[in-house]
């Protein structure tokens, strides 16, 4: 399978504003993209195009105005879980409240081990995505104090501004059970396919960056 374009990298954001907006056009109610460093090799190659994902959402939600964005999904280990609240909580905000939350164990060794990014063995990827999700929730709560876990300790969970989602964006966790994901018609932004972990209709863009 082939999903470069024509012209990449400059063509690159066209494409992804022109899906946006015929997503958002023909009734789907959420976008999502990829959270990875590299391109996965089952379709590609490591050097084929893979964005960074939340940049690429924020791009995506200047454009468009009802759908839900995220990543489908997240691998904790690419960013620390306070980061990452803060960033999905920097996205709900400037998307008029549209974003969701996936996120789950990671598992694409070679990218870890390409840019130093540490790969604990798989239960303890599952450890920390628990923690992970426990810090998402303090920081979406009125409580901004202590986090004390095994694997992520936080003097203070201070997030400001909220998101604008009450109580908080949606989330799904791949790989202990999706709860409260975006339901209903979805596009999927990516520059390789990947299975959705929700069921649902989908609409797919072909070659869709």
């Amino acid at each position: 399978m082939d999903f470069t374009i024509p012209g990449e990298p400059a063509t690159i954001a066209p494409m992804m504003r022109d899906t946006a907006i015929a997503a958002e056009q023909i009734g789907a109610s959420w976008f999502s993209v990829m959270d990875h460093y590299f391109q996965m090799e089952q379709f590609r190659t490591a050097h084929d195009p893979m964005l960074e994902g939340y940049t690429a959402l924020g791009f995506v939600a200047g454009v468009t105005s009802r759908m839900k964005l995220g990543t489908i999904v997240t691998g904790v280990t690419y960013r620390h879980p306070a980061l990452l609240a803060k960033i999905a909580t920097t996205l709900d905000v400037l998307s008029g409240g549209r974003a969701f939350l996936g996120i789950g164990a990671a598992w694409y060794e070679r990218e870890h081990l390409a840019l130093g990014v540490p790969f604990p063995p798989l239960a303890e990827r599952f450890e920390r995505l628990e923690e992970a999700v426990q810090i998402a929730l303090q920081m979406w709560s009125d409580d901004d104090g202590p986090y004390e876990g095994t694997h992520y300790r936080l003097a203070e969970t201070i997030n400001r501004p909220a998101p604008i989602q009450a109580p908080h964006p949606r989330s799904s966790s791949a790989g202990r059970g999706a709860q409260d994901a975006a339901p209903g018609r979805a596009v999927r932004a990516g520059l390789q396919p990947h299975r959705l972990r929700r069921r649902g209709g989908r609409a797919q863009a072909p070659g869709a960056p």
